[in-house]
Order: C-alpha cells, then sequence, then structure tokens
C-alpha cells in the first residue's frame, strides 16, 4: 500500500469575550462568542497507523488554548486587538510551538467568531 501523507482534523468550541479596539460598530462594546475551532495537522502515518492520536491532539489544544482563553475576557489576556483574525495567529503560534518535535506540521486552522464568519490559516502562506 502506498503511504502518503494524510490530514487529522479536530474541532472544538469555547466561549470568549471581548471588544474591538478602534472600530465603529457594536463590536467596539463587550460581547462574547461561542467560537468553534477546526485544527489540522498533517503527516505521514507512523509504525503504529497515525499521524497524531484524536485524543493527544485534544489534550494538546485543551491544556495550550483552551485553557487560557475559554470563559474569559480576551482583552485582558493580549497585548492585541483580539479580532477572529488576532486570535487566530495566536493560536496558530501555541500550536506551531507545540507540534514542532512530532512528525505532522500544522497544515491548516479555521476559526468561527460566528456560525457564518470565520478565518482560514493555511500552513504554506504561514512559511
Amino acid at each position: 500500500m502506498k503511504i502518503g501523507k494524510v490530514a487529522v482534523s479536530r474541532v472544538f468550541t469555547f466561549d470568549s469575550a471581548h471588544r474591538l479596539i478602534d472600530y465603529d460598530g457594536k463590536c467596539k462594546d463587550i460581547h462574547g462568542h461561542t467560537y468553534k475551532l477546526e485544527v489540522t495537522l498533517k503527516g505521514k502515518p507512523g509504525d503504529d497507523g497515525l499521524v497524531m492520536d484524536f485524543n493527544l491532539l485534544r489534550d494538546m489544544v485543551k491544556r495550550d488554548i483552551l485553557e487560557e482563553i475559554d470563559h474569559k475576557y480576551l482583552n485582558d489576556i493580549f497585548d492585541f486587538n483580539p479580532t477572529c483574525e488576532m486570535l487566530g495567529l495566536w493560536i496558530w503560534g501555541q500550536l506551531e510551538k507545540r507540534i514542532a518535535n512530532t512528525q505532522c506540521s500544522l497544515d491548516k486552522i479555521v476559526l468561527w467568531e460566528t456560525p457564518n464568519s470565520f478565518i482560514t490559516i493555511i500552513g504554506e502562506d504561514m512559511k
């Protein structure tokens, strides 16, 4: 059997509040979102047949990302304007550090701020 790279994804949700700085609209005031985060790793399956165990991916995201931002006021945590774009870039950086010593790479994240509005970050754009 030919063994090529495989994308492995897991979806998470979390709730956070924020307000946008220097923004002229309703989002300048404190409000909250139920965010949805999709994390996709890519790599060749190892001898165990896995790119990364789904449970390991879940634990990593919970510990390194969700514990920091779930049910938190983002403006108190970050020194940047906590837009969906900037939050996504922060998440990317956290994940990239965490998987640096694994056999896979961070391929893509999608972060939904609302059911109809989301950002996508793709690995090749971050090189």
